[in-house]
Parts: C-alpha cells; sequence; structure tokens
C-alpha cells in the first residue's frame, strides 16, 4: 500500500514538474493608450480623452490553449467635456484615475494569439475636472466625493505574443456600474467606456 502511494505521488510530482516546465507561470508588464469616455445619460458634451496605462500582469497556464491574466494596472480615464452657448463656453478634462484589477480568461486558437475577455475591478484614486471657462477662468475642482469609489467592468479584447516575450493587446472595457454617487444620480446612469492598445513584456 505504501509503496502504491509513493509511486502516486512521485508520478504526479514528474507530472506536474513536467507541465510546469512545459507551461511555465510568466510574469511581465505593460502600457499603453487609453481612449476613454463616459456614456449614459447627458453625456452628449462629453468626448474621447486619450490617455496612458501601465502596470503587471502574470499568465497562469491551465492547458496548452487556456490561461489566466491577472493583471493590477493603473489607468487614467474620464472623459472631454465641451459646452458653448451666446456669451459662454466652458471646456474642461474629466479626470477619473483608477487601480484597476482585471482577471481575464485566455483562449490561444493559434500559438502566439489569443482571444481574451475577464470581469474588472476598479478602485477610484483621484477625480477631477479641470478646465476653463468664459467667466470664471481657470479651475481645477475635486469631484471625488461625486464619483462612485469602485467601479465594475468586462473585458474583451486579443492579443499577440513574439517568441521573444514581447505582446501586444487592444481591449474594450464596458463600465457595468453607475459612476456618479451623487445624491440625485437616481436620476441618471452613467458608466465608463474605455478602448486599450497595450504593449508589453512577459519573463
Amino acid at each position: 500500500m505504501i509503496k502504491k502511494l509513493l509511486f502516486v505521488v512521485l508520478f504526479g510530482a514528474v507530472t506536474v514538474s513536467a507541465t510546469a516546465q512545459e507551461e511555465k507561470i510568466r510574469f511581465g508588464a505593460k502600457a499603453g493608450l487609453n481612449l476613454s469616455s463616459i456614456t449614459g445619460d447627458f453625456t452628449d458634451e462629453l468626448s474621447m480623452r486619450t490617455s496612458f496605462h501601465v502596470g503587471a500582469l502574470v499568465e497562469i497556464p491551465l492547458s496548452d490553449k487556456f490561461a489566466l491574466q491577472p493583471e493590477l494596472m493603473y489607468s487614467a480615464q474620464g472623459a472631454k467635456y465641451e459646452f458653448s452657448e451666446p456669451g459662454f463656453t466652458d471646456e474642461s478634462t474629466i479626470k477619473l484615475d483608477y487601480l484597476n484589477i482585471p482577471v481575464m480568461a485566455k483562449f490561444y486558437p493559434v500559438e502566439g494569439f489569443s482571444i481574451q475577455a475577464g470581469p474588472q475591478l476598479g478602485v477610484l484614486l483621484s477625480a477631477k475636472d479641470k478646465g476653463e471657462d468664459s467667466i470664471g477662468g481657470e479651475y481645477d475642482d475635486d469631484i471625488k466625493e461625486f464619483i462612485s469609489s469602485i467601479d465594475l467592468g468586462l473585458n474583451f479584447g486579443v492579443g499577440y505574443q513574439l517568441e521573444a516575450g514581447i505582446f501586444f493587446e487592444g481591449r474594450y472595457n464596458l463600465g457595468l456600474t453607475d459612476i456618479n454617487d451623487e445624491n440625485t444620480s437616481d436620476d441618471f446612469s452613467q458608466r465608463n467606456s474605455t478602448i486599450q492598445f497595450s504593449v508589453g513584456y512577459k519573463f
């Protein structure tokens, strides 16, 4: 009985070791371009903000075709605002900075190319409305108290990885939760929407 148990343990250890060598866990970092906006009610005057994201990741292989990729990302999001009427103009940038934690499920239909999807938790780090109007001039308002501290979303994307460890990704984040935290926010709903293009390296 003991010999059989030792054999099973040894066989399992060899199998796990072989799998780990063939499909090893890889750590990495990435950075790239954000094209972010805010959708929903009362967003006609809002347009896309161009910014960036940067962070770290780990790819955990589940098989030769599937992997799990948790990430920890700083992401600068928000939108541009522009309003004009006779005698008054207002232009500003709504800056919403998040610590995002996506967990991506990855499917490799062919070597190097992946199709990705997964949930994302966002923690609001700061929120500012910075701009200039034709009456009061320049302003830089802290609006964090009016923005929800937690943002939930879904990511969809594709990626391609070179043998050297360099990879490229394109991703869309669909916000699921209302980002407004005002007393009157029950009357309307607004959500984050972000397109991301990334380049990174896994080692």
